[in-house]
């Protein structure tokens, strides 16, 4: 796992869901201690993840640092501590219908939800594939309903009417370069976003404020949207359960979510 010495990071910048999460989506007790020793040793902490602001709550008391989680690939700078996005990279209005009505001609039964800076909007018609994080009170309607003044960080689109390594291709193909399309999951769910909008450019930003170079940075990850902040830190860390994308730009492979992959790192990091 660990081959050679590299010399001690200045920031840990981290995925979340399948990196520093085990599966049941809980932060392990000896993650959290590893997290606490890293930040009284001096290392800065960041959490870089594709999970909108809304979903980072339950997860507050593990922010270090000033509060700040990089959120929706990087969509949403996320002070997790006021509960308010303090820098927003969004999808265009008139792109984001464009990009709509192009998807809707070209897949078939594909469906849209939008992380929004203050929520969540989603169509009647969205295979969802989270059901736990789907608000009470939400009301089923078309993106073209979302008032002008809306915030749409990342625009989700599925469809359960073409086998799931198809769709992310698919959509990729039909937006070409006016919007990205990221992939962090399963359930062949395309994550769309603004161009140059990437967990990667959040990162350089926050370093670029906080004077860290890139290497000075260790940075953990799990799907293919990691791999940007992967191949621009110092050394790029795979866990072991990573999709094999992942495992081959990384720089080095520690062991899995569920093994506390990233805490034992840390650990070693530290000496401990």
């Amino acid at each position: 796992m660990h081959d050679s010495p590299v010399r001690r990071p200045r920031l840990v910048a981290t995925d979340l869901d399948g990196t520093l999460l085990r599966s049941d989506g809980a932060i392990s007790p000896r993650t959290r201690a590893a997290l606490r020793d890293v930040e009284s040793a001096g290392i800065g902490v960041v959490f870089v993840t594709a999970r909108p602001p809304r979903w980072l709550d339950p997860l507050a008391d593990a922010v270090g640092g000033d509060g700040t989680v990089i959120s929706a690939n990087g969509a949403f700078d996320y002070d997790v501590r006021t509960r308010t996005v303090i820098a927003s990279y969004p999808l265009e209005r008139a792109l984001l219908l464009e990009i709509v009505a192009d998807l809707r001609a070209a897949v078939p039964g594909i469906g849209f939800s939008a992380e929004l800076r203050d929520g969540v909007h989603t169509e009647p018609n969205y295979p969802e594939l989270h059901p736990r994080w789907v608000p009470a009170d939400l009301v089923p309607a078309p993106i073209d309903d979302l008032p002008p003044e809306a915030v749409v960080g990342k625009l989700l689109a599925r469809t359960d009417h073409l086998p799931e390594e198809e769709v992310i291709p698919r959509v990729a193909e039909v937006l070409g370069d006016r919007a990205l399309v990221q992939h962090s999951g399963t359930g062949g769910l395309a994550e769309i976003s603004a161009p140059g909008v990437t967990k990667a450019a959040g990162l350089v930003r926050w370093c670029g404020r906080a004077d860290i170079r890139a290497e000075d940075v260790w940075a953990f990850g799990d799907m293919p949207n990691d791999i940007p902040m992967l191949e621009w830190a110092g050394v790029g860390w795979a866990v072991a359960n990573a999709h094999p994308d992942v495992r081959a730009a990384a720089t080095r492979t520690c062991a899995s979510n569920d093994e506390d992959g990233v805490a034992r790192t840390l650990e070693w990091a530290l000496g401990l």
